[in-house]
């Protein structure tokens, strides 16, 4: 792990980093049907090393409530700026996309909309409703921001029934002032374990991105306090830099300590662990969901 005193290097992507991008059919029908449906996917605004891989495949992440975010993460692809009212009619176009697309396993996410009262609660809910009615039978995972704290509304949501609440504590509480800095740890932690209160039973999840000079123990910290809330999966995964002018990367992180930090999470009590350079919150989210729970 990186040390405060390390300073920010140059750094070439390593071997285990590059990619051959898959393409075929598949990836071409749902980037038709995104742009026909006017939807967008966390998968491309984010520049997920993996969407080539899961376009292919047949499955995507649906980001709901616009495309710009009233925070400004210095990790983070998505734009920011002033957005206007939620989009009524895109829950009805995210459950056609997923009919369409006749997904198993659909992984609704959102920028962060602080500019309204619920966080943007109600539109997750009905997007949640819209899925249920054309497809019964798909589970679904919703990654969701904090709410601003916004306990009743998190209520709410979580009474809607998704399958998995995703909230991504993303870094290590000393790396929140220059990573996360209109975040607040505490309240991610927070959020975690108020969703096991209102339904304990609920399977919750949480990620960290590696590599931005977080130290071992700091880790291991993180680690500890998810568990203490009760989260059942955890992603970790390499940090890129989406362009120079976000946070730099610190290390690149090879693939056998990633393999070590799996074992170390699964021996501290998680469910489900899915760690590796290119894993993301939502890389095969589905199939970890089966493996922890048995269910799907």
């Amino acid at each position: 792990m990186q040390h405060e005193h390390e300073h920010p290097v140059s750094l070439g992507k390593p071997r285990w980093l590059r990619r051959k991008l898959p393409s075929g059919p598949q990836y071409e029908e749902i980037r038709r049907l995104l742009k026909k449906s006017c939807l967008t996917t966390v998968c491309q605004e984010a520049q997920c090393p993996n969407q080539f891989e899961c376009y292919s495949k047949g499955t995507a992440t649906f980001m709901i409530l616009g495309d710009k975010c009233t925070r400004n993460c210095t990790f983070c692809a998505v734009g920011h700026g002033p957005e206007g009212e939620p989009d009524v009619d895109e829950p009805e176009r995210v459950a056609e996309a997923v009919k369409t697309l006749g997904l198993e396993y659909a992984v609704i996410t959102s920028v962060t909309r602080d500019d309204l009262a619920d966080g943007g609660a109600t539109h997750f809910i009905a997007t949640i409703e819209a899925v249920r009615r054309l497809c019964p039978s798909t589970l679904i995972e919703v990654l969701i921001p904090d709410l601003q704290g916004n306990w009743e509304a998190l209520r709410r949501l979580v009474a809607a029934q998704p399958d998995v609440v995703n909230h991504n504590m993303e870094t290590v509480p000393r790396l929140y002032s220059s990573v996360r800095p209109q975040a607040i740890y505490e309240r991610s932690l927070e959020l975690l374990g108020r969703v096991k209160e209102v339904q304990g039973d609920m399977v919750t999840k949480s990620g960290i991105m590696l590599g931005l000079g977080e130290r071992e123990e700091e880790l291991f910290q993180v680690m500890d306090d998810l568990i203490a809330q009760g989260c059942d999966i955890l992603t970790l995964g390499q940090y890129l830099q989406p362009s120079k002018a976000h946070v730099s990367i610190k290390k690149f992180v090879p693939p056998n300590v990633f393999t070590a930090l799996e074992q170390q999470a699964l021996d501290k009590g998680f469910a489900g662990v899915a760690s590796g350079p290119s894993v993301r919150s939502s890389y095969e989210a589905g199939n970890l969901y089966r493996r922890v729970t048995g269910k799907g």
